[in-house]
């Protein structure tokens, strides 16, 4: 098999590597039809987690089951499946949430060293009845991929900003989970959802989808957009520094900040005083890929919740290299990746 690894800052390979087994009597091997790079991928490649050592990468794949453990009951090989990006047990009362966040083991994420990366030929995926979901009829490839991750951060993010029906609600940083999370806070009742990014183009296919650009600093701009008021809720998919600030700023007091973006290393100087005063919940989340699957596939299936314009790329496997540095640039062309093994 080959899977694509990341040796350090900006640096790709494309290695060869045994073939995978199933990992224990409830596990399964997939052989991989179509992965993606995500945004938390590109912390890696853009060096702000370190790693130590070369990992193998990806956590949003899908493909044909080749073989199945003893103790697997309802997957069987010749299955087309996807599977979620974060993986738990399956048998414990976290697990049983249907979110493995919650996993009394402790959750594991493909591609972060904890488990085998996606981005690969093949895949050994653990406790493959609760990881895996068989791909709905009619349903593509990039809908799918889509439900390994991104659509659920951004569906989840939006669950938790306390969207309120007729509210607005502010979406910063709009990459494919930011993209995501717009259209999930217009289905779930959102009548304004306000995006903000500093790359015109990004903003523009956010208004494909049913948003108001927003341009200048980032604050102003939002409560001139509120009446001075602020926004009843910010989705934050960057999570740096200056995006927390803003979020924390812009929305009104009794609002919700949901952060669905990925944070660096550092310790963050919360604004803990000014907070309290405007009785502001924040929450930080990752996604319970699983429990959203049952609300998700319906809305997909109906045309409710848009999955096209999302991914704008696609190469080769063996060209990872070149997608990675395609997605680094951040231009409005480049949204998301899709890789072909």
């Amino acid at each position: 098999m080959r899977h694509v690894m990341i040796e350090g800052p900006g640096r790709v390979v494309v290695a060869e590597a045994p073939d995978p087994a199933p990992p224990g009597p409830d596990g399964a091997v997939v052989s991989v039809d179509a992965t993606a790079i995500c945004g938390s991928d590109m912390h890696f490649y853009d060096g702000d987690l370190e790693l130590g050592m070369a990992i193998p990468v990806g956590h949003e794949f899908l493909g044909t089951v080749l073989e199945v453990g003893s103790e697997v009951r309802h997957i069987r090989p010749g299955d087309r499946v996807l599977t979620a990006s974060v993986a738990g047990c399956g048998r414990c009362a976290g697990c049983a949430t249907g979110d493995p966040v919650r996993c009394v083991e402790g959750p594991k994420v493909f591609g972060s060293g904890m488990l085998p990366g996606g981005q690969a030929s093949a895949v050994a995926v653990p406790a493959a009845d609760f990881q895996m979901l068989r791909i709905p009829e009619g349903m593509d490839d990039e809908a799918a991929l889509l439900l390994t991750d991104n659509l659920s951060t951004g569906w989840a993010g939006a669950q938790r900003a306390d969207v309120p029906p007729g509210g607005t609600v502010a979406v910063v940083g709009l990459g494919a989970v930011g993209l995501c999370a717009v259209r999930s806070a217009l289905t779930l009742g959102a009548a304004r959802v306000l995006a903000v990014d500093p790359v015109e183009g990004r903003r523009a296919r956010a208004v494909d989808s049913g948003a108001e650009a927003v341009e200048g600093p980032t604050v102003e701009a939002l409560l001139e957009a509120t009446g001075g008021r602020g926004v009843d809720a910010v989705i934050d998919a960057v999570a740096k520094d200056v995006t927390l600030d803003a979020a924390l700023a812009a929305v009104r007091p009794g609002g919700t900040v949901s952060v669905i973006g990925v944070h660096d290393l550092e310790p963050y100087p919360l604004p803990a005083l000014m907070t309290l005063f405007r009785s502001v919940t924040l929450r930080m989340t990752t996604a319970p890929v699983h429990r959203t699957w049952s609300e998700l596939v319906p809305l997909v299936r109906a045309g409710r919740l848009r999955t096209d314009g999302i991914f704008t790329h696609e190469f080769p496997l063996a060209d990872a290299a070149a997608a990675y540095a395609a997605v680094a640039e951040r231009s409005p062309e480049c949204i998301k990746v899709l890789l072909r093994p």
